[in-house]
Parts: structure tokens; C-alpha cells; sequence
């Protein structure tokens, strides 16, 4: 079982021809993106349809990524902005249990994320009691990823507060690479991991290569996925800005997917 980002090529609008795309190139499972750092708010009627969508696919759902919103914020210093991004999430959260996918992803706003100043973790904090109370509700847990500014000091904090029932980790390899750390702390976290982003890069920037195209180390990462709970499909989260033929750049996808999947299972062996 395969999974990719359904933002291979664009996160903004309708998923519905990318889906078709995915299913052809032998993909069983997807990563919900579409529309993951705006404000969009989707409807009861919108999830259905996405769920017929997938269906007629044969696609699965492994995971949905949400919501960095453009003034919908959760975790933001300012009250008003905190809860309409509390707001923006929970509809996510509601849309994941429609989608009959478990793990809902977040990225940890960028004033904690080097540290935990007191002003700005506790607006957090007041976020997520909230969002891990609606997350109870629907049945779904959520995945703090790391980010390339990541000491990991606020996620192992939090984890402390928040059980592995409703917080863990998602896992981003492009990330991990670029702060440097990310094999050790993920090491360091690997009981919590619930989701995963694996793509490469060469260590410049966050450019969502496909694995073996960058200067990634993938062994050793994926032994220390093998020694994690994790038992979800491999997912990928790579792009195709720039290329001419998505079919055979989806087709390459699988087959990279394929050798990082070869890996892992003959490590659980």
C-alpha cells in the first residue's frame, strides 16, 4: 500500500482530477492537502461528494492535513484569531471522520517552535485543549509535524502534557533534513509517530523531491520508522511543479514509494 499527497500538483480548489491521477498510477491510499494553509471551511455536502470521489477511485484516505489558515490561526497570540483557527481545524477534524481516516496534521505555530516562551505556549496550550476535546469527540488523533526551524523543545513539552490517545508526531522528512537533527529526534519521539512526509532534498531548501534525489540518508530513517508504532502506508509528499508529464512523474512516484516500502518491511522482518 502506497500514499501520496493529494497536492502533488496544486493544494488549492477540487482534488478530483489528481484523484483520478493516483488511482491510475497505482496509488491506494492518499493524504488530504487541498487546501491546508487557507481559510476554506468545508461543507457537509463538499465531504460527501470528496467521499464519492475517493470511492469511485478506490482510494483510500491515510491522513488530512490542516490548517495553517491565512487569518485563521490556531494557537495564535491574539484571542479573536485563536478561536477562528480553533474553528478552521475542527471542521477538519469533523471532515477527517467523514473521510474514515484517523490523524488529522498540524504544524505548531512559529513563535513555539524554537522554544517555549510562556505568552505564546500558553495560547497553545488553550488551543489544543480545546481541539483535542473535539478530537475525542470524532474518533481522531493529531499529529504535530516538525519543521525545518524545529528544536523539537515544544513538541517533546507538549507530549509530555497531551497522551499518545489524542497528540503524537508526523514525521517530515524534508524537515528533518534541513534542521539537521531530525534522524536523532525522531529517534528521540518515535513512540509518538503517527503520521509521515517522506521526500528529499539536498539539504538547501525544502524542495519535495523525490527519495533518492537528494542527499537524504534513507536507511537509517527508515529503521527508526520500523522501530516506531507506525503501520500506515508510505506516504509521500513530493512535487511535481515544473514537470511536463505528471502521469509519468506519478508513475516514478510509485516505484520510489515501492523501494522505500521494500526497505521498510525487510527491516519489521
Amino acid at each position: 500500500m502506497l500514499s501520496i499527497t493529494t497536492d502533488y500538483r496544486t493544494g488549492v480548489g477540487t482534488a478530483e482530477p489528481y484523484l483520478r491521477e493516483i488511482a491510475r498510477a497505482g496509488f491506494t491510499h492518499v493524504h488530504w492537502c487541498q487546501e491546508w494553509n487557507t481559510d476554506y471551511l468545508y461543507s457537509d455536502r463538499e465531504i460527501a461528494r470528496i467521499c464519492s470521489q475517493l470511492n469511485w477511485c478506490r482510494l483510500r484516505v491515510t491522513d488530512l492535513h490542516a490548517s495553517a489558515g491565512e487569518t485563521k490561526r490556531w494557537g495564535a497570540s491574539d484571542d479573536a484569531v485563536n478561536a477562528a483557527g480553533i474553528a478552521l481545524v475542527a471542521n477538519r477534524l469533523r471532515m477527517a471522520a467523514m473521510l474514515a481516516c484517523d490523524v488529522v496534521v498540524l504544524h505548531l505555530p512559529g513563535e513555539v517552535r524554537t522554544g517555549v516562551p510562556a505568552p505564546a505556549y500558553d495560547a497553545v496550550r488553550r488551543a489544543l485543549d480545546a481541539l483535542t476535546a473535539r478530537a475525542r469527540e470524532h474518533g481522531v488523533r493529531i499529529a504535530l509535524e516538525n519543521m525545518p526551524d524545529d528544536n523539537t523543545a515544544a513538541l517533546e513539552a507538549l507530549f509530555t502534557e497531551y497522551g499518545p490517545d489524542v497528540l503524537g508526531l508526523c514525521y517530515d522528512s524534508g524537515h528533518g533534513h534541513l534542521a539537521g537533527n531530525g534522524l536523532e529526534r525522531l529517534a528521540a519521539l518515535k513512540d509518538r509517530l503517527l503520521a509521515i512526509h517522506l521526500h528529499d532534498n539536498d539539504g538547501s531548501a525544502d524542495q519535495h523531491r523525490l527519495p533518492f534525489d537528494g542527499a537524504i540518508d534513507w536507511p537509517p530513517l527508515l529503521a527508526c520508522i520500523a522501530a516506531s508504532p507506525y503501520r500506515k502506508p508510505i506516504n509521500l509528499e513530493v512535487s511535481a511543479a515544473g514537470c511536463a508529464d505528471t502521469a509519468a512523474f506519478l508513475a516514478e512516484a510509485r516505484v520510489r514509494g515501492a523501494r522505500l516500502e521494500g526497505l521498510l518491511y525487510a527491516m519489521r522482518a
